[in-house]
């Protein structure tokens, strides 16, 4: 009887140690997973921002009649897109809470962007005295 009774101790804690094992992986995994979705939706969220910056400075050097049409995806979890003078200001949410990050443009900016996410086309056009940027 004693012997019986030693190998159930000793499968319950070889079970209990594996399962403690198998939970500090999942949760560095959950970790590290988080991290990684907020970097590919900042690296997203370049993109979107310098490609308006990379055609408002095109078109306003290009001179007034001049306009383009950008296409650009918005990542998921943008709060807010506001354009301050010459800067866009993004709010967006990650694991960590809401961060704000600004793209800066040589070259006054005004316009209307909304916050949904997905493709979006865009439309530049140069002013008299800056560029206007609006969503089609």
């Amino acid at each position: 009887m004693i012997k019986k009774g030693q190998i159930s101790v000793e499968y319950l804690v070889v079970v209990g140690f594996v399962t403690f094992l198998v939970i500090g992986v999942l949760g560095v995994a959950v970790y590290y997973s988080a991290q990684l979705r907020d970097s590919i939706k900042f690296y997203q969220l370049e993109n979107y921002a310098e490609k308006i910056v990379s055609g408002a400075e095109s078109v306003f050097y290009s001179g007034e009649p001049s306009r383009v049409t950008i296409t650009a995806y918005l990542p998921a979890g943008v709060q807010s897109v506001e354009i301050i003078e010459d800067q866009i200001v993004v709010s967006i949410s990650t694991a960590n809470g809401v961060a704000k990050s600004a793209y800066k443009s040589n070259v006054p900016i005004s316009g209307d962007l909304s916050e949904n996410e997905g493709v979006k086309r865009i439309q530049i056009i140069a002013l008299d005295n800056g560029v206007s940027v609006n969503e089609e």
